[in-house]
């Protein structure tokens, strides 16, 4: 019997191993992958897809289309459940698949405990498709009248998602949306001082509203609730509150790590489980704390790759080095960004214009495998 590798989740730190499948077909390994869509989109994009940047076809993988092309099986599906000892994995249709090497790139999810109710005109950060929806949503009612749209959240996502709201509103025969953010305790406070300035400055400049020093209790669609018990009616409401690792890790009895995700050592494996690999927001990286953020899902590519081949054939593994200080651009949504690396902190049109082409080549090197 040939030997079964399952990659759970066509994300990022997936791309370089999708897109060079038939390797393992080849060598005449049974390959299963397992996605909720037939489509990836890139999160790095997505607020640009919500200010109206780019389109979805823009920022998406066919995931599907590339694994059939490549020779392997795609299973439109969710993963819900993994049996270590087993080695299988359950989807959400109830049918149960038998692997000898497990690649978990599951992402991570928005905390959604603060929600009561249903999430009409609610919209979570995550799944990045949702945004297309948001902005579907937001151009509907922006026609009729000023709506007022609430972002809960202080971090780099509730930056970018503020500032690309804005943008519909530029758009012929729309009415500007009042925007606010429920910052929490501070905006951006996990960043230099320069970046907060500028992110600051750039919303203000907008009237975009910043509320600090307040925190929320509770949301339900139309109305947030804050820990003080005062109301605030919106019309729209983006959650981006920060995300956590999938909870189908730690469900599993796999062990996890400080934030959640599966505990993996410096080859990428569960630090119990040698044949159960991860990569991406999903995992907490042993030897030290990873940002969720997406440069390292990309730099684990080609050590994922090597390592499930590795795994399959009995050759040897290769670690994993996280890498130095990374770029990081915030997308402000009129046409500018933050840029930041070192102690370099610069904001305009050019910052942009970088991230930009940063995206856009990224996309075109795995669209181009489709």
């Amino acid at each position: 019997m040939s030997r079964r590798l399952v990659i759970a989740g066509g994300g990022h730190a997936h791309m370089l191993t999708l897109a060079h499948l038939e390797e393992f077909v080849e060598k005449g390994f049974e390959v299963t992958v397992i996605g909720p869509d037939t489509h990836h989109y890139y999160s790095g994009m997505g607020p640009g897809m919500l200010g109206g940047t780019y389109r979805p076809e823009e920022i998406r993988f066919a995931t599907r289309d590339l694994v059939e092309k490549k020779g392997g099986l795609f299973k439109q599906a969710k993963v819900v459940g993994i049996h270590p000892v087993e080695r299988t994995v359950t989807l959400n249709s109830g049918e149960v698949i038998p692997y000898d090497v497990l690649s978990c790139n599951l992402g991570s999810q928005v905390p959604d405990e603060l929600v009561q109710g249903s999430l009409d005109d609610i919209f979570p950060v995550k799944p990045i498709e949702g945004l297309y929806r948001a902005k579907q949503r937001i151009l509907e009612l922006g026609a009729k009248k000023e709506i007022r749209i609430a972002v809960v959240g202080g971090g780099p996502s509730a930056v970018e998602i503020a500032g690309n709201i804005w943008r519909p509103g530029q758009e012929p025969g729309m009415r500007q949306p009042a925007i606010t953010v429920f910052a929490g305790r501070s905006l951006l406070p996990r960043h230099p001082a320069g970046v907060r300035r500028r992110a600051s400055a750039s919303l203000a400049a907008r009237s975009i509203k910043v509320i600090k020093n307040s925190r929320v209790q509770q949301i339900q669609t139309g109305q947030i609730t804050d820990t003080e018990g005062a109301t605030h009616e919106f019309d729209l409401i983006f959650i981006a509150v920060g995300v956590r690792p999938n909870r189908l890790i730690g469900n599993s009895g796999i062990p996890t790590g400080p934030q959640g995700g599966m505990l993996v050592n410096r080859y990428l494996h569960s630090t119990k489980y040698e044949h159960i690999f991860g990569g991406g927001d999903c995992i907490d990286f042993q030897d030290r704390p990873l940002d969720k953020v997406g440069v390292y899902a990309v730099r684990q590519n080609p050590i994922l790759k090597h390592n499930l081949m590795a795994s399959l054939t009995g050759e040897r593994l290769l670690p994993f080095k996280p890498g130095g200080q990374y770029l990081l651009i915030f997308n402000l949504g009129n046409g500018t960004g933050i840029l930041k690396k070192w102690s370099i902190v610069l904001n305009g049109r050019v910052s942009f214009l970088i991230k930009d082409w940063i995206d856009r080549r990224f996309m075109r090197t795995f669209q181009s495998f489709e």
